[in-house]
């Protein structure tokens, strides 16, 4: 055991953050502390580091361990550069190396004792580089910055020119290179990418010391950690598994306590009935059997109720006004910004009820991209085209418009006077604020209140098209649940820019990944992305060595043949098709067997739809052949055939349904055909 927590306490006046809160930590495991905003997580950190005292317990360390925290903002104000900020971390391993040429040059010339002094001096010395891992030093330097998103032409930046994202980045560099037993990481992937917080996750999965870790990725948790500290309500709870292991566990644990609850609540009811009734006796025998029933009534532990579980609340967002089948289209757009080539020819189109995220590392233009379809900044080519009946609604954290003076409940209000108030607390009551939550002034909230109190007001907004920029920045676990909940069942569409995999994971149904200036499209969720991406990899590479029909040749899976290589630029754009209903014409049939559970899934919701589709055109043939029988009987009559305007009315109504049946039945036999 490396550390261990005991009893820790934590007040701020009457508001209790911690209380007797109790955990242990073994060497090399890796633990999640989680909660709700507010639930004392950073304070739990800070306690253990000395930089907060507690009301009460103890934190209790391995004798001599040493132990690294990096937290959620840092203040670095150093001159140097970034890599020599870096190396500074390795400073006695380089005054090794330094001693170590300097015996070098002196042994050259030593004579007998002097000499075997230095030999033998010479032999510790470079036992202990080695186990420092002194020959490799500047490769790892290297490594751990190009693996939290650095290039090596920023190598030489200042560090006071740097923003709070690359300076928290530098921190955490410089952390994971001093190697410490025990390191204590508050919201690390906050300011990383989708491969930095990939490359993040493998290095602590292999990290030979203890790590306990805060932080809201869900995919992230999954992916490192063995246990998971819940804090809630004060108290702490611990559980062995990744966090959908504790997700699961503490379901069912909530079910098991909320059945004792009711249990003992009807026990309670039962023995008060009880007491009541023969108090109603009014006999000295009956009063005396009441009180000793009242006594042992007043020793039993009363069960708390569990928390109601909110992100479970089934809200449905449905937009004022339906827009047309076809919502937005982007042909040909490139920005640039000086030298600093964004994107270029990026070209898509986005259908009604799609949920589409836009996924790339830091600094390709995602966010760029969003402000230019929302008319915020101006492309240098191409153009956005808005479908019919398409009003957007626009989400940025940093261009909230809340009203500070307001409370919550008055925001909502005010925005939507048609709502009653019953309305109000329930659609709040989904974004986590309920009883008098909802009556605090907007100006005294955290960020991530801020944030939710937004997308409240966007979800009921007369939008139909949501444009989201990281929406689910700054915001606790529970609240992305209530998010990802909202976006499933909207029946508006949704574009957004996000990070957060396991939110992409349970909301997209496409997803536009920004690579090399160009798009590549995957017909899918994060997982499918992440299935299909090597062979887009693949792909690319054999472009890269100038062959690019094997490049594309080279890949296995026949779905990635949408591909389109731009020879001029080298780059790949075009579709990674997901399960035998989007794949390319002409494709082979994939087995069903060895489709995986969300391709069956789609599957089953393409055969629907296309049963549906056919059935539709089944009643418009229909409905047009017995029209078309009508018009030739009506042909027929006297008053109609010498009426030529109402005769040439008929024909050409007969001409336009024979038309529309030929088209029909052209749609009918290809739906048919599949």
């Amino acid at each position: 055991m490396i550390l261990a927590c005991k009893n820790i306490s934590k007040s701020y006046g009457t508001d209790v953050i911690l209380d007797k809160v109790s955990f242990h930590i073994n060497e090399r495991e890796k633990a999640a502390i989680v909660g709700i905003n507010g639930a004392g997580k950073s304070t739990l950190l800070k306690i253990i580091m000395g930089e907060l005292a507690a009301d009460e317990g103890e934190v209790i360390l391995a004798k001599g361990a040493t132990v690294g925290y990096l937290a959620q903002h840092q203040e670095l104000s150093s001159s140097s550069t970034i890599y020599d900020e870096m190396v500074s971390v390795k400073a006695d391993v380089i005054r090794m190396e330094e001693n170590i040429r300097s015996l070098e040059l002196e042994m050259k010339t030593a004579e007998g004792a002097e000499l075997e002094r230095m030999l033998n001096a010479y032999t510790r010395l470079t036992h202990e580089f080695e186990h420092r891992n002194g020959y490799a030093y500047k490769s790892e330097v290297v490594g751990v910055l190009k693996g939290l998103g650095f290039t090596e032409e920023e190598f030489a930046k200042p560090v006071t020119n740097l923003s709070g994202g690359q300076k928290t980045r530098v921190a955490l560099g410089k952390l994971l290179l001093s190697t410490p037993d025990l390191i204590l990481l508050d919201e690390p992937t906050n300011h990383l990418d989708m491969e930095s917080i990939a490359w993040l996750e493998t290095f602590l999965l292999n990290y030979n010391g203890a790590v306990v870790v805060v932080a809201h990725d869900r995919y992230f948790l999954n992916k490192v950690v063995s246990k998971v500290v819940e804090l809630e309500g004060g108290h702490s709870q611990m559980y062995e598994g990744n966090y959908t292991a504790y997700a699961e566990k503490k379901e069912a644990m909530r079910e098991t306590v909320l059945k004792h609850y009711f249990n003992q609540q009807r026990e309670i009811k039962r023995q008060e009935e009880v007491i009541a009734k023969l108090r109603s006796f009014n006999r000295e025998k009956s009063i005396k059997r009441a009180e000793s029933r009242e006594k042992m009534l007043d020793k039993v532990e009363r069960i708390e109720k569990p928390i109601e579980i909110d992100s479970k609340m089934d809200i449905r967002l449905e937009p004022h006004v339906m827009s047309g089948n076809d919502v937005l289209m982007v042909k040909d757009l490139a920005k640039s910004f000086g030298n600093n080539h964004l994107f270029e020819n990026i070209t898509f189109d986005i259908k009604r009820e799609e949920k589409v995220a836009i996924i790339g590392n830091n600094g390709t233009g995602k966010t760029t991209m969003l402000k230019i379809i929302n008319g915020l900044l101006p492309a240098d080519a191409g153009e956005v085209k808005l479908g019919t009946r398409v009003k957007i609604g626009y989400y940025d954290q940093e261009h909230q418009v809340l009203d500070a003076e307001k409370t919550i409940f008055q925001e909502i209000q005010d925005t939507y006077p048609h709502m009653n108030d019953t309305a109000i607390r329930n659609t709040l009551a989904a974004f986590l604020f309920t009883n008098d939550d909802v009556f605090k002034l907007i100006g005294s909230i955290s960020g991530g209140e801020r944030g939710r109190v937004s997308l409240a007001k966007l979800m009921l907004s007369e939008a139909n098209l949501l444009i989201l920029d990281e929406p689910t920045n700054h915001l606790d676990i529970t609240s992305k649940e209530i998010l990802e909940n909202a976006i499933r069942s909207y029946t508006g569409t949704v574009l957004y820019v996000s990070h957060d995999r396991y939110f992409i994971n349970r909301t997209a149904t496409r997803i536009l990944d920004l690579t090399a200036h160009s798009l590549v499209n995957y017909i899918g969720n994060y997982d499918y992305y992440l299935e299909k991406k090597a062979d887009v990899e693949y792909a690319q590479l054999g472009i890269q060595r100038g062959n690019a029909g094997a490049g594309l040749s080279g890949v296995n899976d026949r779905n990635v043949q949408g591909l389109r290589i731009n020879q001029s630029t080298g780059t790949v754009t075009g579709t990674v098709w997901a399960g035998k209903g989007a794949e390319p014409k002409g494709a082979a049939p994939v087995s069903e067997g060895k489709l995986s559970w969300q391709q069956q899934k789609e599957e089953q919701a393409r055969i629907r739809k296309r049963q549906n589709d056919l059935k539709k055109l089944e009643e418009e043939i229909n409905q047009l052949e017995a029209r078309d029988q009508e018009i030739d009987e009506l042909l027929t009559r006297e008053e109609v055939f010498t009426n030529p305007a109402k005769l040439l009315e008929l024909n050409n109504e007969k001409k336009a349904a024979e038309a529309r049946l030929e088209e029909l039945m052209e749609k009918w036999e290809e739906l048919a055909e599949e």
